[in-house]
């Protein structure tokens, strides 16, 4: 008796080789729904074949810092330049050469879930990692753009072992190394893909303590943005102890 279709779909979870030789037996069956489950497999494979590509793609940039003899090499991300509540939140990770998380991509384009899943991987996996943070208060001060620049700085050295090189999304950090500057650098660089994918998780957990003290402003859920729930508890409540007094609608309402 052949095998059910239940049977056929467990065993095809295991594939992973569009020419496996499992793919081969069941292809000329004649059964609807077998036809449709290898096809859906196919599909995944040939998708995740695609990601591998694209990340290794990522991983272009540390290959030729690598083959210079150029080791420590450190990412450099923030999140959190737009919100009107809450730090700034930069992140540095160091990549070991044999990192294989091919998910690691632009934290922007990843679900929660998935975020705090490569999260995890990434600090198993990295060779070291630091944060910086520029809370609200430096933002008015110095202005967003410094306090990035300054949180970045603290995230480099925080790191055990000073880079040799640093590659970091479109800013120039105030540190004496040398620094690849790359435009949407979270989305060509494995690098800074960790390193963004970090820090946001480290900022919505942050942003969701937050929202146990003010629970008006849904913090947990707009991560200091300016939703419309947001903005309707500021000019209820006015402003908190986290907000950036210097970012418009918060200052016209001061």
């Amino acid at each position: 008796m052949s095998e059910s279709i239940k049977d056929i779909k467990e065993i095809l979870k295991s594939v992973d080789d569009i020419n496996s030789k499992i793919l081969q037996k069941y292809k000329d069956d004649s059964r609807v729904g077998v036809q449709k489950l290898i096809t859906q497999r196919v599909k995944r494979i040939e998708k995740r074949n695609h990601e591998i590509e694209e990340f290794h793609q990522r991983l272009k940039y540390e290959h030729e810092f690598w083959n210079e003899g150029i080791n420590v090499i450190a990412g450099v991300d923030e999140v959190g330049r737009g919100p009107l509540a809450g730090p700034v939140v930069t992140c540095a990770v160091v990549l070991p050469h044999d990192f294989d998380v091919y998910e690691v991509n632009d934290s922007k384009q990843l679900s929660e879930k998935k975020r705090y899943e490569l999260a995890d991987q990434i600090k198993a996996k990295s060779i070291d990692y630091s944060y910086g943070i520029a809370d609200n208060k430096l933002i008015d001060d110095i202005n967003i753009y410094e306090a990035t620049r300054v949180a970045m700085k603290e995230a480099v050295l925080g790191l055990k072992e000073l880079p040799q090189e640093i590659i970091v999304d479109a800013m120039q950090i105030d540190v004496d190394i040398h620094q690849l500057k790359l435009i949407k650098g979270d989305a060509k660089s494995a690098s800074v893909s960790a390193a963004s994918i970090l820090a946001k998780t480290y900022r919505d957990d942050l942003m969701k303590q937050y929202d146990q003290q003010y629970p008006e402003y849904d913090f947990a859920n707009n991560a200091g943005y300016g939703t419309k729930k947001h903005l309707d508890a500021l000019h209820k409540y006015g402003a908190t102890p986290i907000h950036r007094r210097s970012f418009r609608p918060v200052s016209d309402l001061l």
